[in-house]
């Protein structure tokens, strides 16, 4: 129109010719004419349009085509369109075809695309990305924080701020939390999904070092316990790329929108608990969630009812149990280190590096991702838990001997052994000695008979000699087989009497 006004001008108002008007205006001079042929039928001056906008113009000269404006064909309603676009499954050439069933004098589909697409471009940057009914769930720490003030010591804390928003109704959760550490970033997560009651198909969390250990564009690696958590809720994780705000535009409005509405309504209140501080959140949060669009006539919560709730996936039965995880190696006892307290693993597990799943309560063992070993977690420091299955047969066998059953092959093998048993487990500070030479003179019968282990434990105790290398050496010298020096009741022989001899009452 600002051609054709132009066109209008310079042969009302300058009086140039029609071919002269054309190569100014870069026209052909049929379209000049026709131009002042619409203009003289009607009625129109230089006067008369110079006070004119475009639109009235365009009315005067093609009324044709004002007319085919003003038909009776009723615009889709757009807001709707935009809200029926995210729930699963929904085409905008779906959405055409029901509003062509109601008005089928309507808009083509063409034309109706194009339609919603400029209405489209009117919205905010959030507002129109497409993000599908209940599929992407925005995660994210306020940088804004909030003190909470010790009552006893007036010390101040800062409480972190988590946030998680719905990608399609922009329906948000917020708490506070002591830090961004992950037991707390875990445990939010818990408090999000049971407050939405179901869980997302994606998570799109920030790379902080409690979601992702090392950040990548294409394949991040994620925090051992954050993936056991979308595992146990069915969802998958997928970090939004390094310094690509975009890619968690939501939560990103949703934080500075909370930090308006929530966070600085609160700014003039001092919180003594993080309990009080969540309990004043949590009924902004309402307000917050309750409160209508700028551009669109709903609000969060109702989006969220009619579009992201039913296509949720449900909570599990259990809620998810926090757990810690680390890689530790086997150590040669076949025992491996949790917090300074030590836990068997199947012995040819030696020397190998596995991952330990610890909780409260449990503290379970996986190699190559196979749990190989359970146990009941302990808190004392220094001691050992072991299961008998996972040792060497050897060790199995070492440990089934008690001294109830050494003293009872003892007295079996001979009168004498069974007191040289007797006496070695008393003269033994440590048990696990008295063990060791008990076992290591029953051995002695592979090489040797009964009978002469026998009289090699009677020589030793005769001599006062208590111990393993004793009776292997008085075998090994064949002295079981001499006479003895004394007789062979020596041992109940009282003492020898002679002048020489002063005895023990010399002294007194």
């Amino acid at each position: 129109m600002r051609k054709t006004k132009e066109i209008l001008r310079l042969k009302f108002d300058q009086k140039m010719s029609n071919r002269k008007i054309a190569k100014s205006c870069g026209t052909s001079h049929s379209v000049v004419a026709d131009y002042l042929c619409r203009a003289k039928k009607a009625g129109l001056d230089w006067l008369h349009i110079a006070k004119m906008n475009d639109a009235e113009i365009e009315t005067k000269l093609f009324p044709n085509k004002a007319k085919k404006k003003k038909s009776g064909r009723r615009m889709p309603v757009m807001e709707k369109i935009h809200i029926e676009l995210k729930k699963k499954g929904v085409t905008l050439q779906l959405l055409w075809h029901e509003y062509k069933y109601d008005n089928p004098e309507g808009y083509q589909y063409s034309q109706y695309c194009d339609l919603y697409r400029r209405w489209g471009r009117k919205l905010d940057v959030s507002l129109r990305q497409q993000h599908r009914a209940g599929e992407k769930l925005f995660i994210d720490y306020a940088g804004q924080t909030i003190p909470i003030i010790n009552p006893t010591t007036g010390k101040s804390t800062e409480a972190q701020i988590f946030l998680a928003t719905f990608g399609a109704s922009c329906y948000t959760y917020v708490e506070a939390s002591p830090s961004q550490a992950l037991p707390f970033w875990i445990k939010s997560h818990i408090h999000a999904f049971e407050y939405f009651q179901g869980v997302s198909a994606l998570l799109i969390p920030d790379n902080l070092k409690s979601g992702v250990n090392k950040a990548c564009r294409y394949e991040p690696d994620l925090n051992p316990t954050y993936h056991e958590l979308a595992k146990h809720y069915g969802t998958t994780v997928i970090p939004a790329r390094v310094r690509k705000p975009k890619d968690k535009a939501k939560v990103e409005n949703a934080v500075k929108i909370a930090e308006n509405w929530i966070l600085a309504a609160l700014r003039n209140h001092t919180f003594f608990s993080l309990g009080e501080l969540n309990q004043a959140i949590s009924q902004k949060l309402e307000d917050f969630n309750n409160r209508k669009f700028q551009k669109l006539p709903t609000t969060r919560r109702e989006l969220f009812l009619t579009v992201d709730k039913p296509a949720l996936k449900p909570l599990p039965t259990n809620r998810y149990e926090y757990a810690d995880w680390a890689k530790v190696r086997v150590n040669m006892d076949y025992h491996i280190e949790v917090d300074r307290h030590h836990y068997s693993v199947p012995y040819p597990l030696v020397r190998e590096l596995l991952d330990v799943r610890i909780t409260d309560t449990i503290v379970e063992v996986l190699h190559k991702n196979q749990r190989v070993a359970s146990h009941v977690r302990s808190y004392e420091q220094g001691e050992q838990t072991t299961l008998i299955a996972h040792m060497p047969k050897s060790h199995q066998k070492y440990l089934e001997w008690t001294p109830s059953r050494l003293l009872s092959w003892a007295e079996k093998n001979g009168t004498n052994t069974n007191r040289l048993f007797n006496k070695i487990m008393k003269k033994k500070t440590h048990t696990e000695q008295a063990f060791r030479s008990c076992l290591g003179i029953m051995r002695l019968e592979k090489g040797y008979t009964a009978e002469r282990l026998e009289a090699a434990c009677t020589r030793a105790f005769f001599i006062q000699s208590f111990s393993y290398k004793s009776v292997a050496s008085i075998l090994k010298n064949g002295l079981d087989q001499q006479p003895h020096p004394f007789g062979e009741d020596r041992v109940k022989v009282s003492p020898v009497k002679h002048p020489n001899i002063r005895g023990n009452q010399y002294y007194k």
